[in-house]
């Protein structure tokens, strides 16, 4: 009879850490709701109505975004494919789970008879809650970082494509779009919607694809966009930029990677400095205890 509270409240922090580490996970880019933004309005169809748990967070959203230390990152999820709405549930859900989770974990002492003062359960719900609360903020921020980071590989390899093209003496439009058409990753089909835009809307080229790194804050593209500006005029410049511009961002790329494998190197020095540690230790412990019993 009294084995039900423990069980409910091994389930609840079971349930919190299983949807904690499903946040900590780095999903890839949806490319369904990315082919939905970046696609014309003419082509596609009317936007569907948000979900259940979409309205439910839109509410929330509407009621706490006023509060200090709640903050949406709008472009972070427009590039992940996130609404803003889930992910306001999700961080409401989390400091919930957090703030009662500590309460639930005492019912079993209270029944075996060991008290607690009131404010332990509290503050620890407290703490958790607010840790709980940053959680999906740190997790969409990670997973941004690394979406921008496969978009600025996919757009190395797209720059090259440009220059082949701007080389073959294809016009500004038809080398941006060509090149674009190449690809099937999720960044390329944002390139095919801001270019087709373009295209329909009759704009320039270089100023959707401003508007695309403005909206996802994708600096890279910005910089494609600024060299394509002045290939109306000196289309040798103009192929000599991209191809200058595709080095660099090589390299920036080349570098980061090898910034991250070092900083993944030093990670690994103090588990191995312990383990030597240890051993040392379990070497020299049947010498140590003779000496003692000596």
């Amino acid at each position: 009879m009294n084995l039900f509270p423990a069980l409910l409240a091994g389930g609840t922090l079971g349930a919190g850490t299983a949807l904690l580490v499903r946040e900590l996970l780095l999903p890839q880019a949806a490319l369904g709701p990315a082919l939905a933004r970046s696609a014309p309005a003419a082509l596609t169809a009317p936007e569907p109505e948000p979900d259940r748990d979409e309205t439910w967070g839109r509410w929330l959203l509407s009621r706490l975004e006023h509060l200090p230390g709640v903050r949406v990152p709008a472009k972070d999820l427009a590039l992940l494919g996130q609404g803003p709405g889930r992910f306001m549930l999700k961080k409401t859900a989390l400091a919930a789970l957090g703030l009662f989770c500590p309460v639930i974990a005492t019912i079993p002492w209270i029944i075996a008879g060991v008290g607690l003062p009131f404010y332990v359960p509290a503050g620890v719900g407290l703490l958790a809650a607010g840790l709980l609360f940053i959680t999906p903020d740190l997790a969409v921020r990670d997973q941004a970082k690394r979406a921008r980071e496969e978009f600025a590989h996919a757009l190395s390899a797209y720059l090259d494509l440009v220059a082949l093209k701007r080389a073959a003496d294809a016009g500004p439009a038809e080398a941006l779009e060509k090149a674009a058409d190449v690809g099937r990753g999720w960044p390329f089909l944002y390139l095919q919607g801001a270019l087709r835009r373009a295209r329909m809307e009759k704009i320039p080229p270089y100023q959707a694809l401003s508007e695309l790194a403005a909206e996802y804050d994708l600096p890279v593209l910005a910089d494609v966009a600024d060299i394509m500006r002045g290939s109306a005029t000196d289309g040798a410049a103009v192929y000599k930029a991209l191809r200058a511009r595709t080095a660099a961002l090589t390299t920036e790329l080349l570098a980061g990677q090898a910034t991250e494998a070092n900083a993944a190197s030093e990670k690994m020095t103090a588990p191995g400095a312990l383990l030597a540690v240890l051993v040392m230790l379990l070497m020299a412990f049947p010498a140590v205890i003779r000496m003692l019993a000596v």
